[in-house]
């Protein structure tokens, strides 16, 4: 825990602990409707809004009494077994803000993944450039390193023989 606490900020790891809270495993021992009310209404406010918010805390108690003593989801233990589950027997359609939720767990992986590439190619270009340019061009660097599929397609040559003709024009003026 207190390696957890060193490597994550206070609301990193209370995301973590409140997405916890729709884990089906040991027959969904730590579910809690509040924690999931929560992490609706804290970390993903863009993405419902209030009549959502509100509507949410009725499907969780329907969802405690249907999906947590459903059979056929007694024996999960992981979120994904979970997805599958609403999906095959169609309560994902009947609860579709919790399916919602479901989703953004899902891209925490990958937006902490996106994250630690982001820092280690600032590692990178920071190491390669050190102190010899200033904070501007060293972030417009690394935007360009790190979302290089984007800047693929432009040709430097063209810029490069842009910003040359911009120069003549200036010293003629």
């Amino acid at each position: 825990m207190e390696e957890l606490n060193s490597r994550f900020s206070d609301g990193t790891v209370e995301l973590l602990v409140l997405s916890y809270a729709l884990e089906p495993k040991d027959n969904f021992k730590s579910f809690k409707t509040d924690a999931v009310y929560k992490l609706a209404e804290k970390f993903y406010p863009e993405d419902f809004n209030e009549q959502e918010i509100y509507y949410l805390r009725s499907q969780l108690k329907y969802y405690q009494i249907d999906v947590i003593h459903h059979e056929s989801f007694q024996n999960m233990s992981t979120i994904s077994e979970l997805y599958r589950g609403l999906d095959e027997i169609n309560k994902s359609q009947h609860y579709h803000l919790i399916d919602r939720l479901i989703h953004f767990i899902f891209t925490l992986l990958v937006s902490t993944a996106t994250t630690e590439q982001t820092f280690s190619a600032m590692k990178h270009v920071k190491t390669v450039f050190r102190n010899k340019m200033k904070e501007e061009f060293l972030a417009d660097s690394m935007m360009i390193y790190i979302e290089r599929e984007l800047v693929e397609d432009i040709d430097s040559d063209l810029i490069i023989d842009e910003f040359y003709s911009t120069k003549h024009r200036r010293v003629q003026l």
